[in-house]
Parts: C-alpha cells; sequence; structure tokens
C-alpha cells in the first residue's frame, strides 16, 4: 500500500477515495479525514494524510511484535 497526497494505491492501484477497497484479507477504508489500512494479521494503520499515523494491535499480538512501534507489552522501556 501507498499513500501520497491524497492517493492510496494497493500494489500499483489506485483505490479511488471514499471507496472501501478489501482483497486477501488487505482492507482499505476511508473514516473521516483519514485513510486506514487493516490486515487479517490483526494490525491496523491510520494517516491523517498529513502527518499523524496510528497503529493498532489486536490484543492477540500483545508480547508478539517488535520493530519501530515496541513490543506490545505496556512496558514503557519496550514501547515507543
Amino acid at each position: 500500500v501507498v499513500a501520497e497526497g491524497q492517493n492510496v494505491s494497493v500494489n500499483g492501484v489506485a483505490v479511488p477515495e471514499g471507496r472501501p477497497y478489501l482483497h486477501k484479507g488487505l482492507g482499505v477504508t476511508w473514516p473521516g479525514d483519514w485513510v486506514a489500512v487493516a490486515s487479517s494479521l490483526g494490525v491496523r494503520v491510520a494517516w491523517d494524510r498529513h502527518l499523524a499515523v496510528t497503529v493498532t494491535a489486536e490484543p492477540e499480538l500483545r508480547g508478539g511484535t517488535w520493530g519501530l512501534c515496541g513490543t506490545y507489552t505496556n512496558d514503557p522501556a519496550g514501547e515507543f
């Protein structure tokens, strides 16, 4: 998924603004002014199309993540 300005594409194919997209466990929705991408893996990324980004993970992933956003253990030392 690539999001640049007001344009969003999946595998090089444009996703029209406001039109939901669902294919092989990947969904793109447009809640308000945001664009959100959710995967069947239990992770959701939302972007306000300017500066703000939120990443949400399902509770089943607690303690099983790593990387930029942390380990999802509620330990401030391991979270970003």
